[in-house]
């Protein structure tokens, strides 16, 4: 009886050094748990150029010491909602969303101000709304105008009057627009020189490409001047050129001065074989890191504009060999 007190004190001492030591694993798995975390949410994956940009996401979030969690919507801006929502419930700390469209964003950038976490609106501008939020995106207008012009210098180099056709993404994509309006201001000042004679309505859809070029051809067999919307749609251009004996690289008498816009490997390709004249790239790896140090930003506590833009490159056979580096494309190919 008279070693009871000891053995008390012992048991007692023992559980507290238990107790400590678990506390000192709950407080380390605790601190594991603080790191930052991005809910990165994408439409779509359908092209290289979605694939290129969640991959340069995943890699900005990781050079931030950040950890992610990914989903993609494949379409459907009900199920990109509830992703979103599914990312709030496991408590993030910031979301990066590349949307539908301009629209059904407006209702997740509301579902993040009210739990009160960063959302950044990636490569697309929301329809207008009085949300907080920072846009990412690239200078759609003035990097196509530019790719336009250096086409069009080409074209009045030439000495011959050139007829034109362009093919237009999905109207209802804020981004088709403003490359829309890009082309016809750029050829605007090229009068003498460009004559639009089809306008190719794709809705970024390739069997609606190639009908639509292959009977601009048949009507007008003599276009020798054409802009995409997106690079994405080049193999129904060629295939469509090919059909009728146009698609020659640079030099050929029967070359179609031909340009693009996003800068996957495709069109690094086909600059680098002649048969692309010019692009205008997306700094896939600029946009990304801008992505993911605004909502870096935004958690420290430092000001972050509202739109932050991309001003993009073009890229032809003059400055190749300095600006692949750059041209995400040209790193994919190579990959």
């Amino acid at each position: 009886m008279g070693n009871t007190p000891k053995i008390k004190r012992t048991i007692f001492h023992g559980t507290a050094l238990l107790l400590s030591f678990i506390g000192l694993l709950l407080s380390a798995c605790s601190k594991k748990l603080e790191r930052t975390t991005i809910g990165i949410s994408f439409e779509i994956l359908q092209t290289e150029y979605w694939v290129a940009s969640i991959e340069a996401m995943k890699d900005a979030s990781q050079k931030n010491k950040a950890d992610y969690l990914e989903a993609v919507a494949n379409g459907d801006a009900n199920r990109q909602f509830e992703q979103i929502n599914n990312f709030i419930s496991r408590g993030v700390d910031g979301i990066v969303i590349a949307p539908k469209d301009a629209h059904t964003v407006i209702p997740i950038i509301k579902a993040a101000n009210r739990a009160n976490i960063p959302i950044v609106i990636y490569n697309r501008l929301p329809a207008e709304n009085k949300g907080s939020y920072t846009t990412v995106v690239a200078d759609n207008y003035d990097i196509t105008k530019k790719t336009v012009k250096y086409m069009c210098e080409m074209a009045r180099k030439s000495g011959n009057k050139h007829k034109a056709m362009i093919l237009i993404g999905d109207l209802g994509d804020i981004n088709a627009v403003h490359r829309r309006n890009g082309f016809n201001d750029a050829i605007a000042e090229y009068p003498d020189t460009i004559e639009l004679v089809a306008e190719i309505p794709t809705e970024w859809n390739q069997e609606k490409a190639l009908a639509g070029v292959t009977n601009a051809l048949q009507a007008h067999p003599d276009i020798s001047f054409i802009f995409s919307s997106s690079d994405f749609l080049f193999p129904s251009i060629i295939s469509a050129l090919k059909n009728v004996d146009k698609y020659h690289p640079t030099g050929h008498q029967k070359h179609v001065i031909l340009g693009g816009f996003d800068g996957d490997a495709m069109a690094y390709k086909m600059l680098v074989e002649g048969y692309l004249d010019a692009d205008g790239v997306q700094d896939v790896y600029y946009e990304c890191d801008a992505s993911i140090q605004a909502i870096i930003d935004r958690l420290d506590g430092r000001a972050v504009k509202q739109t932050i833009s991309d001003p993009g490159f073009v890229i032809h056979k003059d400055n190749l060999k300095e600006m692949a580096p750059k041209m995400w494309g040209a790193n994919w190919a190579k990959q």
